[in-house]
């Protein structure tokens, strides 16, 4: 085993923005990023994605709203937010204050409110690039979303690139039947990133009531038992596109984190392992440092698409 003393280069390059490593928080896990200060130290990430953003205020599902499984969990949060205005006026100054990037996960209620929760962010600073989330499934009964079929996603997302002056990222469903035909459509509305997967489709019964344990009956599975299948679709997106693929599905260590870059993720996101433990982006950020050095990896975004497929 190779071992190296010179510090490992962390940097991960999206194209549009290097950050100083691969590590982000998930949108939806994490807050506004902000609630985690006492935990970790924010500067040390990659980037912060924040939590969904409608334009006005939102109250999201009615509880109950999180159900542990045995290996997971699932919600159905509904993505309550503050909105816009609110976000920009008391949140977004105190993150442009911390050394990292910020990157705001953008919702809609239809195409024209995405359109317009990016171009009123357009006229704020402090802000690295969109995240548009066209794939949460828990909004709407039966998970309906904008990424489940080609047609609408193309369309969004050739809309909100048309009126964005930031990079756009978008956040794709792994609950489709061919997620390639999928991210092709967003690249080829002119998406800068693709980051998958996000939830899948679940539910969870209280066997005694006969009832669901969710008030939104059906919400998202993510943890350590999506992750398989989140890895192997990264590493067919990232097989067949472009256009950079931000890689997160069950991430909770270090190791976890570096499969997702050798399947092809030149950056990743974490998100129920904050749930867990609220130090895990951070500790994983670390856990990577020491793989790299025991490995004798001098820079981590050298191990991006290495997989020996045979």
């Amino acid at each position: 085993m190779a071992v190296t003393t010179r510090p490992v280069d962390l940097t991960a390059d999206l194209g549009f923005l290097r950050l100083r490593n691969p590590v982000l928080t998930a949108s939806g896990t994490f807050g506004y990023g902000l609630e985690f200060e006492p935990y970790l130290d924010l500067a040390k990430l990659g980037g912060i994605v924040v939590k969904g953003l409608y334009y006005h205020p939102r109250e999201g599902n009615p509880p109950p709203r999180l159900v542990e499984t045995p290996s997971g969990l699932i919600n159905a949060i509904g993505l309550q937010g503050v909105g816009v205005e609110a976000f920009a006026a008391k949140v977004l100054p105190r993150l442009r204050a911390i050394d990292t990037a910020v990157i705001v996960n953008v919702c809609g209620a239809d195409d024209d409110e995405y359109a317009a929760v990016v171009e009123f962010l357009d006229a704020q600073e402090g802000i690295a690039a969109y995240e548009l989330n066209i794939s949460c499934p828990n909004v709407k009964k039966e998970g309906a979303c904008p990424a489940l079929a080609p047609e609408p996603t193309f369309e969004l997302v050739k809309l909100v690139k048309s009126v964005s002056r930031r990079p756009l990222i978008t956040k794709l469903s792994p609950n489709v039947t061919s997620i390639i035909e999928i991210a092709q459509a967003a690249a080829e509305a002119g998406t800068d990133a693709v980051a998958l997967v996000n939830t899948f489709l679940a539910m969870a019964i209280d066997l005694e009531t006969r009832r669901p344990r969710l008030g939104n009956v059906y919400g998202g599975l993510s943890g350590p038992a999506i992750k398989p299948i989140a890895l192997r679709m990264v590493h067919q997106v990232a097989s067949r596109l472009t256009v950079p693929v931000i890689g997160l599905g069950g991430i909770m260590t270090g190791a976890d984190a570096l499969e997702f870059l050798v399947a092809g993720a030149a950056a990743v996101e974490v998100g129920t392992a904050s749930f867990v433990d609220p130090d895990a982006a951070a500790r994983i950020i670390g856990e990577i440092v020491s793989w790299c050095e025991a490995h004798g990896v001098a820079a981590v975004r050298d191990l991006v698409g290495t997989l020996a497929v045979p």
